[in-house]
């Protein structure tokens, strides 16, 4: 200015702000909130290796801390699974809109780095692509592992395999001609909260059935995270949710923080007919610090859906 003091031009705010936190589009993970999307960043690093980061929420509605005030490890799985879609999206050019057909996910948690601290927990996950399959030019098939690191330690470890299909050939494998036709049944009564390791009816995803251990999978689209946006199946981690609580009833557990879940989906879960879930007790680990229960889901006479679920013995709890 003349006959005056030059007014400094202001630095672009990318100097001034060099290290901003957001999530990634919430497209890239088949979430329709927000607030459901757990994942902050991904990196490549070679053909096979890729870095992410993600953050837990030191309280959430579904995925909530334990009586011990440990991140429930089920939030470990779902930050595992959106892990595939980022990747089958953001770096192996997979379009909006085709279809991901989960076969596996399994998580094992190490209680000890789980704990609600003052912020939430922000974690970084090594990931290695173990099995990947493409078809014309394009992704069928990808198969990964992940450490999931806080503080630079490891918390959790998951694998998962699934599948895709454009929306021409998920017609084809349905066999249905209008998918947003489907209805789900109506809606049955929770088994009681306690009973399967939940506070709130609500999250129940169970009904009583004939026999002990033996439960009807309460299907509610209405929840909004089990149910985040319309689809025409049961998402798969309501079936793992459904395998927490059930382990929760046969262990006769008011609350249950599994340790490890072996998960393999077989077939669609339908909305618009019965599922059976059946829980049977494996029995405990050799030293006696864990024990097993697997869980199996049928429908309509084929068995659907097997998880194996770990936890920690009864009488080794703090």
């Amino acid at each position: 200015m003349k006959g005056g003091t030059a007014v400094p031009t202001p630095e672009p705010a990318a100097f001034a702000f060099p290290a901003l936190t957001t999530t990634v589009p919430k497209e890239f993970v088949h979430r329709a909130a927000v607030a459901e999307v757990m994942l902050t960043s991904w990196k490549r690093q070679d053909d096979t290796r890729f870095t992410v980061t993600a953050q837990w929420p030191r309280a959430h509605s579904f995925f909530t801390p334990s009586e011990d005030g440990l991140h429930d490890p089920l939030i470990a799985a779902e930050t595992v699974r959106q892990v595939g879609s980022l990747l089958a999206h953001a770096e192996y050019g997979v379009p909006l809109g085709h279809h991901f057909l989960m076969w596996r996910l399994d998580i094992a948690v190490e209680p000890a780095g789980l704990l609600v601290g003052g912020v939430p927990a922000s974690l970084e996950l090594l990931v290695t692509a173990t099995d990947v399959k493409c078809r014309g030019g394009s992704l069928a098939q990808l198969g990964y592992e992940a450490t999931v690191l806080r503080d630079g330690a490891p918390v959790a470890r998951g694998k998962a395999s699934f599948s895709t299909a454009t929306p021409t050939v998920y017609g084809r494998l349905r066999g249905r001609q209008d998918l947003s036709l489907i209805r789900a049944l109506p809606l049955t009564a929770p088994a009681s909260p306690q009973s399967v390791g939940r506070t709130s009816p609500v999250d129940v995803v169970l009904s009583p059935a004939d026999g002990p251990h033996r439960w009807q999978l309460r299907v509610d689209t209405r929840h909004p995270v089990l149910f985040d946006h319309p689809v025409d199946h049961v998402p798969g981690m309501v079936l793992i949710e459904a395998a927490r609580q059930a382990t929760a009833g046969v262990l006769e557990r008011s609350s249950l923080s599994p340790l490890r879940m072996n998960s393999t989906f077989k077939r669609y879960v339908e909305l618009d007919a019965p599922c059976l879930i059946e829980a049977t007790h494996q029995g405990r680990s050799a030293d006696g610090t864990t024990e097993s229960v697997q869980v199996t889901a049928r429908q309509n006479g084929a068995e659907v859906f097997t998880c194996l679920v770990s936890a920690m013995a009864s009488h080794t709890r703090p």
